[in-house]
């Protein structure tokens, strides 16, 4: 059978109640009586839940292709059989998935808002998305092995409590790539429209589809993105076809050589950020994998997906973006969005063109998929309360939010992109840093191995001081290298002759990397977990 094929009805009921924990309120898992279970601990904690409740979740839940399972563990007799296939699909999940118009603007950003030239803004595109690919590729290996979600498996890593910051940070990345998902398929359907649709109406369209998909869970998502990157590839294609003519790649870079230097390094740590942004649901996809996965192989085709398609379209952008300085319909179509810009691509393709451009604009959804489903699966991470509450009705209120986020930030697009994207770079890393050196240095050696049962029990979990000491500490370095229009951080200023360039994410990072193990050497003295 299909490892990605598995709808909630071939899930046995009595299975999902591992070590007692339960993640909804459904049939399926805890109810009895009228009260839910909401710990693995031997009292367990119960939580009211109405009977009329219980009915009406009852039938949502009973839907055919309905994922019922929410943050419990996947058991390994619950898993499905590995085969050629199931490793195949591990790429084209990441492939689809970023395949998209929202990460070919990305590339825009290099020579529009950077002043980069085309041989510049290439290169810093081409290596931010293959070293930003390397953290999300390492996260996913801990899906198979662990049969936990993400985010679960970060409290083996920052303890019980303080995994609950690094959750929260992650559902904001969620919401915030399907709030610029939607934005920039609102522009590009507008325009396709010649501006009769509005940018509001492109968004509601896109949210409507994301939550349709991301509601119903794995299974469906799943055959969704095996297929949806074929028609935004031919799309895409096509795009390159027609705009690449006036791509400009004699374009150069800008201003002195000190600020050029500053805007490459900037530049860089942007378009690292955008796969890395990934990292914090790396694992969340391949839970029903079986235990015995290849990790090389969970690594090397996540890797591929990401980086084939992060490198093709980042690139295509960085070509629109240099055409603009010498295409006066691109400089046109730029001053009205970025999804204008996009369209303008396909000019002389007539009616065509604007076909292409639909495919493109609706190929956001498979970014917002997935995105959807870990924010709302993090909704549950965060709490007993939060677990009680069922998963699709997280994806109810996960896409509400970004569907509000995108209709407020419609007409700022780039300045969300900028920096929004390497604001949630700096924790990834340090979060991935800590996940690294616990991994390498401590599991096996000087602390206890991995009892992914126990994804529950505060009482075996880390403590988490040396973890969440580690996590701030890198967060101050970030802050004093972080180059962003609200602040510019003193170490930040002094790169590139006052100019400023972000190197938030690289300090960040090594002031954890430098802390963490001592403190967590003393940790272990002390508590011995």
């Amino acid at each position: 059978m299909n490892p990605l094929h598995h709808p909630a009805s071939e899930v046995p009921a009595d299975l999902e109640k591992a070590n007692g924990a339960t993640t909804s309120v459904s049939s399926r898992n805890s109810i009895e009586k009228g009260t839910l279970s909401t710990s693995s601990s031997p009292t367990p904690v119960l939580i009211h839940v109405p009977t009329r409740f219980q009915r009406i979740n009852h039938r949502i839940e009973s839907l055919a292709g309905l994922e019922a399972r929410g943050i419990v563990r996947v058991l390994p007799e619950e898993r499905h059989g590995s085969s050629v296939m199931g490793y195949a699909q591990m790429a084209i999940l990441w492939f689809s998935a970023n395949v998209t118009a929202n990460n070919l603007a990305v590339g825009l950003l290099g020579p529009l808002v950077f002043e980069l030239g085309f041989l510049d803004s290439a290169m810093m595109a081409t290596f931010g998305s293959l070293i930003g690919s390397i953290p999300t590729a390492y996260m996913s290996i801990w899906g198979a092995q662990s049969g936990n979600r993400t985010m679960i498996v970060a409290r083996y890593f920052m303890g019980y409590w303080p995994a609950k910051i690094t959750c929260f940070l992650n559902m904001i990345i969620m919401v915030g790539y399907g709030t610029i998902s939607c934005i920039i398929s609102g522009q590009l359907l507008s325009a396709v429209s010649g501006g009769s649709m509005s940018i509001v109406v492109g968004i509601i369209i896109v949210a409507l589809i994301s939550w349709l998909v991301a509601v119903f869970g794995m299974a469906i998502f799943h055959t969704y993105e095996r297929w949806s990157w074929l028609p935004q590839l031919i799309a895409l294609m096509v795009l390159v076809g027609s705009a690449g003519p006036n791509f400009n790649p004699t374009l150069q870079s800008t201003g002195p050589a000190s600020a050029i230097t500053a805007h490459r390094l900037s530049f860089f740590s942007l378009c690292l950020s955008v796969p890395l942004s990934w990292a914090g649901a790396g694992s969340d996809f391949y839970v029903y994998y079986p235990e015995n996965t290849n990790k090389k192989l969970t690594f090397l085709m996540t890797f591929s997906g990401l980086t084939l398609s992060f490198v093709w379209v980042t690139l295509m952008g960085v070509g629109l973006g240099c055409g603009v300085a010498s295409t006066p319909a691109w400089a046109t179509a730029y001053e009205t969005s970025s999804g204008a810009l996009l369209l303008a691509g396909y000019g002389g393709l007539g009616g065509f063109g604007k076909f292409c451009g639909v495919i493109v604009a609706l190929g956001v959804i498979s970014n917002n998929i997935p995105g959807t489903y870990a924010a709302a699966l993090g909704c549950q991470v965060l709490g007993r309360y939060g677990k009680a509450v069922p998963r699709y009705l997280w994806v109810c209120v996960v896409v509400t939010v970004y569907f509000v986020c995108a209709i407020a930030g419609r007409n700022n697009l780039f300045n969300i992109f900028e920096n929004f994207l390497a604001l949630m770079g700096y924790w990834l890393m340090i979060f991935v840093a800590i996940v690294l050196e616990e991994h390498l240095i401590f599991k096996g050696r000087m602390a206890p191995g991995f009892d992914w049962t126990q994804w529950e029990n505060p009482k075996y979990l880390p403590i988490g001081v040396a973890a969440l000491s580690a996590f701030l500490i890198g967060w101050a370095g970030a802050i004093i290298g972080m180059d962003q229009v609200w602040f510019v951080g003193p170490v930040a200023t002094m790169i590139g002759d006052n100019t400023g360039a972000d190197i938030g994410i690289w300090l960040g990072s090594g002031f954890a990397i430098v802390t963490y193990p001592p403190l967590r050497y003393l940790e272990l003295k002390k508590f011995g977990r």
